[in-house]
């Protein structure tokens, strides 16, 4: 185990340094960051080239790119066009959208295990054919539409919920923008854990469980649905960061200051610095996510072993 996490630990490195060189390349050379400094007029030549230089901007790409990981060694992550932090806006931002992550995940957890274990339980019975059809529908609606109807309907027409969540963002008001923000995903829980657990119920071990007199509890819990989990806890592992950094219509609808609110103003105002710095964190955030999973594996089933 040991061997095989230094060696994930290493790999993640070129992959860390090629997306974000990737990234930095994008936002620097398919845009013009000083044109979103000078409003909707033009900047004249002489206060471009200023800004430029002041911002490091006037350097090639690629010493740019160099400067700016050496800076991110020391926990750097630049300075924004108006002047702030990047690293002040990230201490502001993350806090609230891991919240609504978290919130979002326990929604896939429990509602999306649930859902699927109980029709994979009970395949082709009415119940199975009225959850599928619902996660189809689900799947097939757009997640700005789902929440704007949802604002319209709890937090103007009934008056259940505030329309706009609060600068603190607590975690009572976060809880419809995480069921907004995780449901295509526990809509793809819930399938793909029915078809999991469908296939793994015709298994021999299932079967021979079964035959020892097992209680039904105990061979669903500790056979079929561990030995199922292992799909499931990939496509969640590796939504973590999809769920953070795809937050930005979420957060839009529901005025949440966090990444995506963040990421949304810096592509806005085309400013770069803000951009890259919490684009990086995200990258770091798919990284170590995707090596817990792999990790878990080994929980899950005895079976594997790492080498």
């Amino acid at each position: 185990m040991g061997r095989y996490l230094i060696r994930r630990l290493l790999q993640m490195i070129p992959v860390f340094i090629g997306a974000t060189l990737l990234i930095f390349l994008m936002v620097n050379v398919l845009g013009d960051p000083v044109a979103g400094l000078c409003g909707d007029k033009a900047c004249d030549p002489a206060t471009a080239a200023q800004l430029k230089r002041e911002f490091g901007l006037d350097k090639p790409v690629l010493e740019q790119y160099l400067t700016y990981m050496g800076h991110l060694l020391t926990g750097d992550f630049g300075t924004a066009f108006n002047g702030q932090k990047v690293i002040d806006l990230m201490s502001t931002a993350f806090p609230v959208t891991i919240r609504l992550t978290v919130v979002a995940i326990l929604f896939e957890i429990v509602l999306g295990l649930g859902l699927g274990v109980l029709t994979g339980l009970s395949r082709g019975r009415v119940l199975d054919t009225a959850i599928l059809l619902l996660t189809l529908v689900v799947i097939s609606i757009p997640t700005f539409v789902t929440g704007l109807v949802l604002q319209l309907l709890l937090g103007v027409k009934w008056d259940w919920i505030s329309p706009s969540v609060s600068t603190e963002a607590p975690f009572s008001e976060l809880i419809v923008p995480g069921l907004v923000l995780a449901s295509v995903s526990l809509a793809y829980v819930t399938r793909l854990t029915r078809t999991s657990i469908a296939e793994n119920r015709r298994s021999d071990y299932v079967r021979t469980a079964v035959a020892k007199g097992l209680p039904r509890r105990r061979i669903i819990t500790r056979h079929l649905l561990r030995n199922s989990l292992i799909p499931v806890v990939t496509f969640i592992g590796t939504d973590i960061g999809a769920l953070m950094g795809g937050a930005i219509v979420t957060e839009r609808i529901f005025n949440i200051h966090g990444v995506g609110y963040q990421l949304y103003q810096g592509i806005l105002r085309q400013n770069s610095q803000t951009v890259v710095g919490f684009v990086t964190v995200l990258v770091l955030v798919f990284l170590v996510a995707n090596l817990l999973v792999d990790l878990l594996y080994a929980v899950l089933d005895p079976r594997i072993r790492y080498a």
